[in-house]
This record gives C-alpha cells, structure tokens and sequence, in this order.
C-alpha cells in the first residue's frame, strides 16, 4: 500500500463504483467463464480456461489494488482550500515563456487523473515543479526534450 490517497467525495464514490461493479459483475462473470472452460474436458489443452484463469487474476489485483486506494483516501474539503499557492484540488493555469499558450489544469491525486478532462496528477513533473508556488512565479519543469518554463497566471478552485 502506498500513502494517504487525498480525494473529492467524487472521486471517492467513482472509486467506490468501479469497485463494486467489479465484484458483483466482473467477478461472478469470470467464475461461469472458468466453470464453462472446466467443463469442456482437458486443463492441459484448454486454452480457454487457461485465458479466463489469467482473467481472473488480473481482475483480483485490479480489485485489490481499488481496495487498497479506497481504504487509503481521506476526503479533502474543498471549501477549506487555500489558492495563495498551488496544492492538490486547485485550478493552475499557466502561460510557457516560449510560445505563450495557455494551459489549465488541476491537480489531484493519483486515481482522479484524467488528461482529457484536464486534471494531472500531483505526482506528475509539472505538478511537483507547481505545488507551493504563487501567482506570477515561474516554474522550470523538465520533460523528455529538455527543460520548460511556465509562469503561474492563476489559481483557483
């Protein structure tokens, strides 16, 4: 298990979804997968239950691994966040030195990340290099191709 899982109440019951949808659906599912392989005779030669076997075990430790998260998260209030400096649930949005496009993104923990809607990790390279910054800093975040400036337009909630 890793450290404290710092999430919305959102977050949280997407988390709490997931996990259930796997046991009462994925799991039952994979159990008449592996009896309906059993029954066709030879383990040995049976590619299909050799398959569902392997299915089965790659959903427990999704499973466990969901477990683990949910046991691990507190539930931040987002009403008490402070947008003096970057930290986890803050809106950041951030304008690269070297050709001034924008950029926005939140931050939140690591089972919330989703790019598509925006929201990175606080354990990614441009979050580390953003949290405890303030309004008008700028960060140096370095990325496979070198390094990157960005300065700090604004927080929010």
């Amino acid at each position: 298990m890793s450290g404290m899982n710092y999430m919305t109440e959102e977050g949280l019951a997407k988390l709490k979804k997931e996990l259930e949808q796997l046991k009462t659906v994925d799991r039952p599912s994979i159990s008449r997968q592996i009896a309906e392989a059993r029954d066709k005779g030879d383990l040995s030669e049976n590619a299909e239950y050799d398959a569902a076997k392997e299915a089965q075990g790659m959903l427990e430790m999704k499973i466990s691994k969901l477990e683990d998260q949910v046991a691990m998260a507190r539930i931040i209030d987002e009403t008490k966040i402070n947008t003096d400096t970057v930290q986890i649930l803050n809106k950041v949005k951030i304008r690269n030195k070297a050709n001034s496009s924008i950029l926005e993104y939140t931050l939140v923990s690591d089972p919330e990340a989703d790019f598509k809607a925006k929201k990175i990790s606080v354990n990614t390279p441009i979050a580390k290099a953003l949290m405890g910054k303030k309004v008008g800093e700028v960060v140096i975040v370095t990325i496979p191709s070198g390094n990157v400036e960005y300065e700090i337009v604004d927080i929010s909630r």
